[in-house]
């Protein structure tokens, strides 16, 4: 009867052994699939941080284009205002002239 516990409880230790082994091996299985899916996920979020460094660079570029406009309008918005702008447009455009000033003009 000893001997019959002792095969009993040998079987029961090696099925017990079968089935860890399994969960292991499942186990292993799991954690290997999920270092592979974080390894895609990761290198993926570093190609779309490339892209967006690359979009922002491209965007401070252009506010600094922006901003650089934005001064050249206010130079410009100054100078429309000042009494040199308003003699040139009237020199230019419509051909006026001081009382005292004499115009050249040639024979072509």
């Amino acid at each position: 009867m000893a001997g019959i516990k002792k095969e009993n409880r040998k079987r029961r230790q090696k099925i017990n052994v079968r089935r860890h082994k399994r969960s292991m091996l499942l186990i292993s299985m799991i954690i290997v699939m999920l270092i592979t899916v974080v390894s895609v996920s990761g290198y993926s979020l570093n190609a779309k941080d490339k892209a967006y460094r690359a979009q922002e660079a491209e965007l401070v570029a252009q506010i600094e284009a922006e901003q650089k406009r934005s001064e050249e309008i206010n130079q410009l918005k100054e100078y429309v205002g000042t009494d040199e702008y308003i003699e040139a447009v009237a020199k230019e455009k419509l051909g006026l002239v001081y009382e005292n000033e004499i115009l050249f003009k040639s024979q072509n």
